[in-house]
């Protein structure tokens, strides 16, 4: 198992990613939530690269290591961020590439695909991996999110940071006392007074008062022509089941492209840090790998 750091100039800002594998493995990009980091991917990408895939985990602007936006107001929206993600496409020359994203990153993958953003990345995602994320997003959960994440708050201490996260973040599911540790070390930053805070630029929230309904993105589920694997938590207040119903009659789910299951003791979203989370992402990119490999 092989994972490197690494910088890359895409769309006039640097932007950090993990890179996980070999490079002439078959690729997966494994793109985090709305206040989030590469780093919730670890896990994920350290099994695959054991069953032989290449993974590459990046921080969107705004978050972790990447640059924060120049312009927030008119940059932290799904547009600018399928242009970022075709920009990762090409520096890296990445011609084909599987896609994994945990709620806004599922929303990144979807408009990507649908190529009515970016049309050349239609043909380069070969299949999607929805974490807890779908076309229509429950209203109130957008607004607790908003609260939590445009006003990040500070603490002295490490371990006071710890905490908040722990509460925070409870609906990912269970994490071991180590990966909380680790959680909160890769989603902080000190602030010159020495306090620390999370990682992110609080006007990442300009994506929900700046572009209205960025997440009705039915339209973009509607063009797809690819397999899909919907994972939602069970308890998750950000996809609802009935919105989920509906994936099956539109899109990949009326081309029976539509794979959804329910991720049991989790809510928005699952940490994706267990093997019963692991072996379906496992099966659906292999079954898509050997299906894009039969069609050349």
């Amino acid at each position: 198992m092989t994972a490197a750091s690494r910088y890359v100039s895409c769309a006039g800002y640097e932007l950090h990613y993990m890179d996980w594998g070999a490079p002439d493995a078959p690729v997966v990009i494994a793109w985090h939530g709305l206040a989030r980091t590469g780093r919730d991917m670890d896990a994920l990408a350290a099994f695959l690269v054991e069953h032989g895939w290449r993974v590459i985990c990046p921080d969107t602007i705004g978050r972790g290591f990447s640059q924060w936006s120049r312009a927030p107001r008119d940059e932290y929206c799904l547009r600018f961020y399928a242009r970022l993600a075709r920009a990762l496409f090409d520096t890296l020359d990445i011609r084909r590439a599987h896609w994994i994203g945990t709620s806004m990153g599922g929303a990144i993958g979807t408009v990507c695909a649908s190529g009515m953003f970016e049309p050349d990345m239609r043909e380069r995602i070969v299949s999607l991996v929805l974490n807890d994320n779908a076309p229509e997003l429950a209203a109130p959960a957008i607004e607790r999110i908003k609260a939590y994440a445009g006003q990040p708050p500070v603490f002295d201490s490490m371990a006071q940071l710890e905490k908040f996260f722990r509460t925070a973040y409870a609906p990912f599911g269970w994490l071991s006392d180590a990966e909380w540790r680790k959680l909160a070390e890769t989603s902080m930053r000190r602030l010159p007074d020495g306090r620390v805070t999370p990682h992110y630029d609080p006007a990442i929230t300009q994506q929900f008062t700046e572009h209205a309904d960025d997440y009705l993105i039915w339209p973009h589920y509607d063009a797809l022509d690819l397999p899909v694997l919907l994972l939602r938590g069970v308890d998750s207040d950000l996809v609802l089941k009935e919105v989920a119903q509906q994936m099956r009659t539109r899109g990949p789910g009326a081309q029976g492209r539509l794979q959804w299951l329910e991720i049991p003791n989790c809510g928005h979203a699952p940490a994706l840090n267990v093997p019963e989370q692991w072996q379906p992402i496992l099966q659906h990119l292999s079954a898509a790998q050997t299906a894009q490999t039969a069609h050349g």
